[in-house]
């Protein structure tokens, strides 16, 4: 059972950049020629201020089903003054969270910005858009183009911490999900609180090294598929792409494997000209060979609706190590949580655990963020990155009953599949007992032959925990305000510190990671 590869070539098209002097036809013409030359699908994402600029709309192919033209929703001047609202932002296109984007206004507002949008749209193509895009969208926004305008696919950017201002933590990690209709960034679980707009995740996260990028410092570095980045890591280091294509698309996928190809033209052609290109010749030759198929978000996202009802489990299983330190990493995504599985050399632990619950409100469903900088997130379990310090790699770490780490064999782990949604990734320990962690969308369960053995956490001394009690069958948690459980069906939860560890059964851990009922904080 091998879910499909898909890649969508998404390029984002901006009138106006304050920041430098560029020329923002040049990379889009570019970009044109490459995918006419490469035969490819692909999406254009227009800003308001290159909609109504003909200099880039004659550009783009017309009636060519093949070319998916649609919108990239942050707010611009042009777009507010036609909404009849006052600008308050510094250039007609202001990056600040309270200015450019959507939560910056009220919901009133954001409804009025949308449908000039769209009537703006309709009068310059004949149709409204299928797809739209931003670094980050509220839930207000989504519910309105998806229940009013029938849009098929929207995206959104990777996890980031931080990053330009903007934090995205704890999300759905790549591929596509339906999000809440109380929080845009939380997948949903039941169909009344679904919104029916999948959101795919952007720009390719090396699924190794970005999540501990930078660790320690004021916001993470990035390592992406975006061709503008050329260090070590990135889309414009020709050997990382296809280290990434690779690990990427590796099987198994579950439902499917995904990643999204493109530069926003802000960045000029001058820096992402040799790495796009690059990319699309050896995009080219996956899709000769029959490894990938190139789709446009619009198609991506009417098949993602027509093939799952609810967010399919998904994952990303990278056990090679472009930098030849011996570092692994597998990530499984369903509706219910998110988990990651690191090995460092003969190190393993589990280092991101997430839950998802459709009744987390995003801070912005009625809120207007005031704010240069904005915070999208869900339900921490175990956060490797914002509990670790410079000295300290958080996680649930393997250790023996005194307390002692269990080491692996220097060996990479067996990752299969069995049905839709179900992972089983096996290895060795150094003493040649086995391990086995089975990922299904609701549980984790975690079995070892070694007698004793158990999982603690481990995290920083000052980081801020969110664990308001620790009961021997689960843990009670409150995040921003927010109650949730986990519960332990086989083994026990016991307070360690600030933090807990878990004690098999019979060599056994159940972990039920679905369940929405909350339990009675401690009196």
């Amino acid at each position: 059972m091998q879910g499909p590869a898909i890649v969508n070539i998404i390029n984002f098209i901006r009138a106006v950049e304050p920041r430098v002097s560029i020329d923002l036809v040049e990379p889009v013409k570019h970009q044109v020629e490459l995918v006419r030359h490469h035969r490819f699908p692909a999406t254009w994402l227009l800003q308001y201020d290159a909609l109504i600029d003909d200099r880039f709309t004659r550009l783009l192919p017309r009636n060519d089903p093949t070319q998916d033209i649609g919108i990239w929703f942050e707010v611009v001047q042009p777009l507010v003054e036609a909404a009849g609202l006052k600008w308050r932002g510094r250039y007609p296109w202001d990056w600040h969270c309270e200015v450019g984007f959507s939560v910056g206004y009220t919901p009133e507002e954001r409804i009025r910005l949308a449908d000039v949008f769209m009537e703006r749209f309709r009068s310059v193509y004949g149709s409204y858009p299928r797809s739209v895009g931003s670094w980050f969208m509220d839930t207000v926004l989504l519910a309105h183009l998806a229940d009013r305008y029938g849009m098929v696919a929207s995206c959104n950017c990777r996890d980031q911490w931080g990053t330009d201002g903007y934090t995205l933590w704890g999300g759905y990690y790549n591929q596509a999900y339906y999000p809440s209709r109380l929080n845009a960034f939380m997948p949903a679980q039941t169909p009344a609180r679904q919104i029916p707009l999948p959101v795919f995740r952007m720009l390719g996260s090396d699924p190794i090294y970005q999540y501990d990028c930078s660790l320690g410092e004021n916001g993470q570095g990035v390592i992406t598929l975006e061709p503008v980045y050329t260090g070590n890591g990135g889309g414009g280091n020709p050997a990382w792409v296809r280290w990434f294509f690779r690990e990427c698309f590796r099987q198994p996928v579950l439902a499917f494997g995904y990643t999204q190809v493109g530069q926003e033209n802000s960045f000029g052609w001058k820096a992402m000209g040799p790495g796009l290109t690059d990319q699309f010749n050896h995009l080219a030759g996956l899709v000769k060979d029959k490894r990938v198929q190139v789709q446009t978000l619009a198609e991506s996202g009417a098949w993602f609706k027509s093939s799952f009802s609810r967010t399919p489990a998904t994952a990303i299983c990278a056990l090679t190590d472009w930098m030849n330190k011996d570092r692994k990493s597998v990530w499984y995504n369903s509706h219910a949580y998110r988990i990651n599985l690191f090995w460092d050399g003969p190190h393993f632990r589990i280092r991101d655990i997430h839950r998802f619950d459709e009744t987390y409100t995003e801070r912005y469903l009625s809120a207007v963020c005031s704010t240069h900088a904005c915070t999208y997130d869900t339900l921490p379990v175990v956060d490797g990155f914002r509990w670790s310090d410079t000295t300290t790699h958080a996680g649930l770490y393997l250790e023996d009953a005194q307390g002692r780490e269990l080491t692996c064999r220097n060996e990479a782990p067996v990752v299969t599949q069995s049905g839709d949604s179900n992972l089983t990734i096996a290895w060795k320990l150094d003493d040649d007992h086995s391990i086995t962690i089975h990922c299904s969308s609701e549980s984790l369960a975690i079995q070892c032959d070694l007698a004793g053995w158990r999982l603690r956490l481990h995290h920083a001394a000052e980081a801020s925990l969110p664990f308001t009690r620790v009961m021997p069958d689960h843990l009670d948690l409150c995040h921003e305000g927010h109650n949730y459980h986990v519960t332990c069906e086989t083994g026990t939860c016991i307070r360690d510190g600030k933090g807990f560890r878990l004690e098999p059964a019979s060599g056994k851990l159940v972990i039920r990671m679905g369940s929405m009922e909350l339990v009675p904080p401690s009196k």
